[in-house]
């Protein structure tokens, strides 16, 4: 049975309608992609939200030189973040970047459905533990949490860029509940 058919449940503005700049940028990703993701045609919606969203989005999870988590790490945060909501959209648009970057497959399940049965090194399980941890119950983190990932060699920089991945997710899961956003089907196929 497929997914429902709709994008978000607001309508949305036509590709032409766009202005120039991101009608290119939408070209951009159907050229590098293959498709352009439904969560920047939901964010369409309201350009300069999107100009905005494109530009953080890049800065948080893409940018090599001033943060030293992998991509890898990153999207193993969004995964777990958005399992800990059930957001639909990123559960299934980054469970498959977690695929393609782990090349496991079975990662990408465990990590959907329940982080902790997959066997991680303990760097890697403390930061999933913390990112669950600030996600479900965030006012009981304390300085032990934050120790705790010290304690594993990860420094003040990478505990920032662990709450500041954690927190960007837990706000695009609110806007994708809010709105029944719903994943491009592509993503279910690939890097199985």
């Amino acid at each position: 049975m497929p997914q429902p058919d709709h994008i978000v449940k607001v309508p949305l503005p036509k590709d032409e309608d766009l202005d120039d700049d991101l009608q290119a940028f939408f070209a951009v990703c159907t050229e590098k992609l293959g498709l352009v993701p439904n969560v920047i045609r939901a964010f369409a919606l309201k350009p300069d939200k999107l100009r905005n969203f494109n530009a953080f989005y890049g800065t948080l999870m893409l940018d090599k030189e001033n943060c030293r988590l992998s991509k890898l790490e990153r999207e193993m945060i969004a995964v777990v973040v958005s399992s800990a909501n059930r957001c639909y959209y990123c559960l299934v648009a980054h469970g498959r970047a977690v695929r393609e970057l782990s090349g496991d497959p079975q990662l990408g399940e465990m990590l959907v459905m329940n982080y902790r049965v997959a066997e991680l090194e303990p760097r890697v399980r403390a930061m999933l533990d913390f990112a669950w941890k600030l996600t479900t119950t965030p006012m009981e983190i304390g300085d032990d949490d934050r120790q705790g990932l010290r304690d594993v060699g990860f420094d003040d920089g990478d505990i920032f860029d662990i709450c500041d991945v954690t927190a960007f997710f837990n706000y695009t899961n609110r806007v994708a509940h809010g709105l029944d956003m719903m994943p491009n089907p592509e993503y279910h196929a690939l890097d199985r």
